[in-house]
């Protein structure tokens, strides 16, 4: 006995060890075996303190009063499958008649009291039958990226959600974002990280940074355009609106119209062509959009209705042209100017890092969803990288991207620096690379794009 106590004290200070420093090797070890057997032997009673049981029906009723028997209790959804995963537990239910997926939802915090789980999430797979994601421990603590990650053309993996599953940037999907943050709140990370997936793809990758280039320029060898000060900027959108128009004008010369050839293969978007013939998607990011946005003068009034249309124009037109655009900013409302909230409404995706105010997360989430820009102003200051993400259907979801240095995303983008297309009409603003020393700048003027 006193061997088998020492071992039985040995296993819990163990665990406890593991909880403590490594949670997603306790929950693999020990929490998923304790939290499945939980979850079944209290499930019922769960589900009637919730709220989530229905009577029994008339005929199991009359059923038990004919052979003189109690009467039945109420039923709970019957679980059709109980999944474990890396992160937690998937709960497949069978809902009861008269039951709707939005009880679960809206019993999702009781869920996670009663099962002693961190997070508890829900959605309807289809008609009758709604998936319960629960996880074991908190995943954006420590970001840890599943292998085996779906890398499908234009879909960036990015960041984790907090129901373990991975968040991606689905550019076909999704054509247009915003991502939003103040200083120092990780914004810079996951722009990162979305550089770094981006860099293996064929696809051609377009900065406007005017902080002088010290966000993107970094990462120039694998960026077929860079600009660092609005001028540049305004010409740089200026030819890629004329790229869009020639685009256009290459689809409708192979669309395949005629009477002979099966819809299905008439052409709308670059995607609908043949390989030989699709010009390479286009990703532009835009750093920092409030310096595009400000002006001081007549003439820097009259370059930023210039680059305001040309933004809107990529952002209205751009998606069949294979052109897609990643707004970045501390704040981006009316207050910038005309053509803004027109701008910001062509951008279906949406990201909030921390914000300083609540005015800030209603810029992103105040015309899609309240409980978003709740979670937005409730991100801690010392939890950095952390966002919410949404679309313009009203979900969203609390996300994080792992830390990247900005060393790694250089040596990612160096690696596949012989991927970047040569693009004829970008030409003039391919950054050079000849790694000019910055002492040798002059003060008076703005350092050249250089590497």
């Amino acid at each position: 006995m006193t061997w088998l106590t020492v071992a039985l004290v040995l296993v819990v200070a163990a665990a406890g060890l593991l909880r403590w420093r490594r949670p997603a090797w306790y929950w693999m070890t020990f929490g998923v075996t304790l939290a499945s057997l939980r979850v079944l032997f209290r499930y019922a009673t769960v589900m009637d303190a919730c709220g989530l049981t229905v009577p029994p029906s008339r005929w199991r009723l009359a059923l038990a009063r004919a052979t003189n028997r109690p009467a039945p209790e109420s039923r709970p959804p019957r679980i059709l499958r109980l999944r474990p995963t890396r992160t937690g537990l998937v709960l497949r239910l069978k809902l009861r008649a008269g039951q709707d997926a939005f009880d679960v939802a809206a019993a999702s915090d009781r869920l996670r009291h009663s099962f002693s789980m961190y997070g508890v999430t829900s959605r309807e797979l289809r008609s009758g039958v709604v998936e319960v994601r629960m996880t074991g421990y908190d995943v954006l603590k420590r970001v840890q990226m599943p292998a085996g990650i779906d890398t499908r053309p234009m879909r960036v993996p990015v960041a984790l959600r907090e129901d373990g599953w991975v968040h991606y940037r689905d550019y076909r999907a999704i054509p247009h974002a915003l991502t939003l943050g103040a200083t120092e709140s990780g914004k810079s990370v996951y722009q990162r990280n979305l550089v770094a997936g981006l860099a293996p793809m064929d696809v051609a990758l377009v900065g406007i940074d005017c902080k002088q280039g010290v966000e993107l320029f970094p990462l120039a060898r694998r960026f077929s355009a860079l600009a660092d000060n609005p001028d540049t900027a305004a010409d740089l959108l200026d030819a890629l609106v004329a790229r869009m128009g020639e685009v256009y004008q290459l689809i409708r010369a192979e669309q395949r119209i005629t009477a002979d050839v099966p819809d299905a293969e008439i052409a709308a978007d670059i995607w609908d062509l043949p390989d030989h013939l699709r010009p390479t998607p286009v990703v532009v990011l835009v750093d920092e959009v409030a310096e595009l946005a400000l002006f001081a003068s007549k003439e820097e009034e009259k370059r930023r209705d210039r680059i305001i249309t040309a933004l809107v124009r990529l952002a209205q037109l751009g998606r069949a042209a294979g052109i897609y655009l990643e707004i970045c900013g501390q704040r981006f409302g009316s207050e910038l100017g005309k053509g803004i909230t027109m701008l910001r409404a062509q951008l279906t995706g949406r990201t909030a890092h921390r914000v300083n105010d609540e005015t800030s997360a209603n810029m992103a989430f105040g015309d899609i969803s309240p409980d978003a820009v709740l979670a937005a102003i409730q991100i801690p200051a010392e939890m950095r990288g952390v966002a919410v993400a949404g679309d313009s259907t009203g979900g969203w979801h609390r996300i994080r991207a792992p830390h990247t240095t900005l060393r790694q995303a250089v040596n990612t983008c160096n690696r596949h620096a012989h991927l970047t297309p040569d693009l004829p009409e970008l030409a003039p603003f391919r950054p050079a690379l000849t790694g000019a020393p910055v002492s040798s700048v002059p003060l008076a003027k703005a350092a050249p794009a250089t590497v």
